[in-house]
């Protein structure tokens, strides 16, 4: 069996959204964007947040969004992998801190 072409497209910038005010995507005529969505299929990455390591509701960037992609899990940033050390207590064990 022949193995079918496999693209990664990543579209820095390119945000998809429910909320239709003010959204640049969305006014936008974009033929063949909509083709591709309609006939191939997709996933959404998540670029902000606690889905790549930032606390809940911060937006991400090109650096977060970038280590990121094709990790499998979440990469905390510095003050996400702070708050998680404090509430799971290894923050007080932490010899360097002692």
């Amino acid at each position: 069996m022949r193995q079918k072409p496999v693209v990664l497209m990543v579209l820095d910038g390119y945000g998809l959204s429910d909320d239709h005010d003010a959204n640049a995507v969305y006014m936008a005529k974009t033929p063949v964007m909509d083709r591709l969505m309609a006939e191939c299929p997709f996933q959404k990455g998540y670029a902000s947040g606690l889905a790549v390591g930032l606390p809940d509701g911060q937006m991400g960037n090109s650096e977060v969004g970038h280590m990121n992609i094709g990790s499998g899990r979440i990469i905390y940033q510095d003050l996400t992998l702070i708050t998680k050390y404090i509430e799971d207590g290894t923050f007080f064990k932490n010899e360097e801190l002692l």
